[in-house]
């Protein structure tokens, strides 16, 4: 077996439009969002930053970066779940029925003109996959618990257990080629 490696999941920092699903939205990061990745990524050891091609993870990734003095680099596919019609909507805009059927089943009741949960989970399960060891991902809560759903085994409804607040970081140690493939050794 190959030797485990670390690798590094944070959620962007706070935006404008806290509370929506933002989804595809390309909405900007706030100050305040962008300065709470840059001091949460100091607790952390890492040799490389990728993100997700959207500015409100890109522009965390490019000020951590900057400031480990570490490359940045950005892959489409650690983007936010498309919420298709209900993008960048605030939840008590939409029918409640319609989301609650969505948070109990994100496959089987997909939001309207959007992405399938395993949608999702496959294009972050090959970018997990890609990433090497010694990476700091900055990305969206939604990426973040399909990372979890693919590594850790665990299913649509389990993940989203998970609180991912602004600039959370979930640290796996991945095992490659064995199952489970990862253990989480933090989240903060």
């Amino acid at each position: 077996m190959t030797a485990p490696f670390t690798v590094h999941l944070m959620r962007h920092g706070a935006t404008a439009f806290a509370g929506h699903l933002n989804g595809r939205s390309d909405v900007p990061v706030t100050p305040a969002g962008l300065a709470s990745c840059v001091a949460a990524a100091t607790t952390l050891r890492f040799e490389r930053v990728m993100s997700s091609d959207l500015a409100r993870a890109h522009d965390c990734a490019v000020a951590v970066a900057r400031t480990a003095k570490v490359p940045v680099s950005t892959d489409a596919r650690w983007r936010e779940l498309d919420f298709g019609e209900w993008d960048a909507c605030h939840p008590d805009a939409l029918d409640p029925e319609q989301l609650a059927a969505f948070w109990a089943d994100p496959e089987g009741a997909a939001p309207p003109g959007g992405e399938r949960w395993s949608t999702l989970t496959a294009r972050v399960s090959a970018a997990l996959d890609s990433l090497p060891p010694g990476t700091l991902v900055l990305t969206h809560a939604g990426a973040i618990r399909a990372a979890l759903a693919v590594a850790c085994g665990l299913d649509s409804r389990q993940v989203w257990m998970f609180d991912l607040p602004y600039a959370a970081t979930v640290t796996l140690r991945r095992w490659p080629g064995a199952t489970p493939v990862t253990q989480i050794t933090a989240l903060r």
